[in-house]
């Protein structure tokens, strides 16, 4: 064959290896710190250390050590509503308040682990979430927090969790409706204050979900209150 009929193949070989070339070199370019490059162009995620790991603070995690026993304790008012109740709509209310608590305890919890801090706070036997605090009106150390905001938290004593446990038909739906209105109202105070004190993301839209939800759970047991109060 005559060289010359070689010569394009011998072209079209180097311009190939031009372009792989420049490929490899633009590759090499790109690794500019931000990580491989997708598809699109942008650069690929990295593992980092979460907001909710990086940015809470203190009255975040005293949020939760409080609100976790707190929900508990609402938790265990529901539960003999299906049994004890008479009105259909003090059980679902009751349901509803029973799935939507449990699911936020282990929000909670599992925020709380990730941050690596207790789920009761170690400063004395009346912490939320200690044995002592479970069996106290207020479930709380007093000497952590002021006064007006301890008695604002709306935790049932132990008189009022029993005579509730004793309750039945009519009886338990006025009892449920009138002690879960003030457990309400403490829980969003203690929501308010997150808002305004914390720091975490996570942690202050909890606090908005509870405020707006059980604001409207309490304007609902209101009205069950005045419907089921005695003529």
């Amino acid at each position: 064959m005559h060289p010359g009929e070689r010569l394009p193949c011998r072209r079209t070989a180097l311009a190939g290896a031009l372009a792989a070339g420049a490929l490899a070199l633009a590759a090499c370019g790109s690794d500019d710190g931000g990580g491989p490059r997708t598809a699109s162009g942008s650069a690929a995620a990295s593992p980092t250390a979460s907001a909710s790991e990086a940015a809470h603070n203190d009255a975040d995690v005293r949020f939760m050590q409080r609100m976790i026993p707190h929900h508990r304790q609402a938790v265990e008012m529901t539960e003999p509503a299906g049994a004890r109740a008479s009105d259909q709509e003090v059980k679902s209310l009751a349901a509803a308040i029973s799935k939507e608590q449990t699911a936020e305890i282990a929000t909670m919890r599992g925020w709380l682990r990730s941050w690596g801090e207790p789920e009761a706070a170690a400063t004395g036997s009346g912490d939320p979430g200690s044995p002592s605090a479970e069996h106290s009106p207020h479930g709380m150390d007093h000497g952590q927090v002021g006064r007006d905001e301890s008695d604002m938290d709306g935790m049932v004593s132990d008189q009022d969790m029993t005579a509730l446990m004793d309750a039945e038909g009519a009886a338990f739906d006025r009892k449920f409706t009138q002690l879960m209105i003030s457990h309400h109202e403490g829980a969003i105070q203690m929501a308010r204050t997150e808002r305004t004190l914390g720091r975490d993301t996570g942690a202050k839209q909890l606090a908005d979900s509870v405020v707006r939800s059980q604001s409207a759970q309490v304007a609902q047991l209101k009205a069950l209150r005045d419907r089921l109060s005695p003529r």
